[in-house]
């Protein structure tokens, strides 16, 4: 299984990097987690526009899918060989009405749907996809927003993506024994102080430790951020290796 870093920057794009983005594949299969702004473009980078096989969204604030809306334009006015088929998309409750406010003139609008196939995600589920075995957890967030645990079916490896989150035993939960955390650290230790938003650097190695898992990435951190004040607060919380996401950074799990 291996992991593309599309995009890490939180809440809008800095200079070095795309929004929420991450590619990963096993089998020929690709699975995109989130699409936020400036992602549609870096994404080129590392696959062909038609060559996903599912998107899952994890919340729907704009910096994890906004892109999904120049990416429907991509699918849906494809000059060569027609419009594409409907690929499924996995979001939270109201995904379809979401990205279509955000492109159409009409909310009511259902051209989206001719191209995404979109199924709801519901907590504590599981479902397979390609060779993933996909689970949810809801985690704490003003929005619905839940964190994936990716596993290949065939090696057993696994994959945690947090999305946004405060800290909650739910996310501990789809943490556990990962052999890669991808976790955000978008706040600073001491500094925000905001219940049920997001998670501190310490925050994140502790939550990585109590769930044992085998590294720890960092991402999700916004340009105003030090983000080596969060990898070092992390490595003070965290026993096994710790590092910060950054943009086409590739990981082998």
């Amino acid at each position: 299984m291996k992991l593309t870093v599309v995009g890490c920057s939180g809440s809008f794009p800095s200079t070095e990097s795309a929004c929420s983005s991450y590619l990963v594949e096993a089998d020929g299969f690709r699975l995109l987690l989130d699409m936020g702004n400036g992602a549609l473009g870096e994404l080129q980078r590392h696959t062909g526009l038609y060559d996903l096989d599912a998107i899952a969204l994890s919340h729907l604030h704009a910096d994890h899918c906004i892109d999904m809306c120049g990416y429907f334009v991509a699918r849906y006015y494809r000059h060569e060989g027609g419009r594409c088929a409907p690929m499924p998309v996995y979001g939270p409750s109201g995904t379809e009405q979401r990205l279509t406010t955000a492109y159409a003139d009409t909310p009511s609008a259902t051209s989206m749907s001719e191209v995404f196939d979109f199924r709801h995600l519901a907590p504590a589920d599981t479902f397979e996809l390609g060779p993933f075995r996909i689970g949810t957890e809801l985690v704490d967030h003003p929005v619905e927003a839940y964190a994936f645990r990716v596993e290949h079916m065939d090696s057993g490896k696994t994959l945690t993506y947090s999305g946004d989150t405060g800290p909650c035993t739910s996310l501990e939960l789809a943490a556990l024994q990962a052999d890669l955390f991808l976790c955000e650290a978008s706040f600073t230790d001491g500094k925000e102080q905001i219940p049920g938003l997001h998670l501190n650097g310490r925050q994140a190695g502790e939550i990585a430790q109590r769930a044992a898992a085998s590294r720890l990435v960092l991402t999700h951190v916004p340009p105003w951020t030090d983000s080596q004040i969060n990898l070092r607060d992390a490595k003070a919380a965290f026993e096994g290796p710790v590092e910060m996401a950054r943009p086409g950074a590739v990981y082998e799990i």
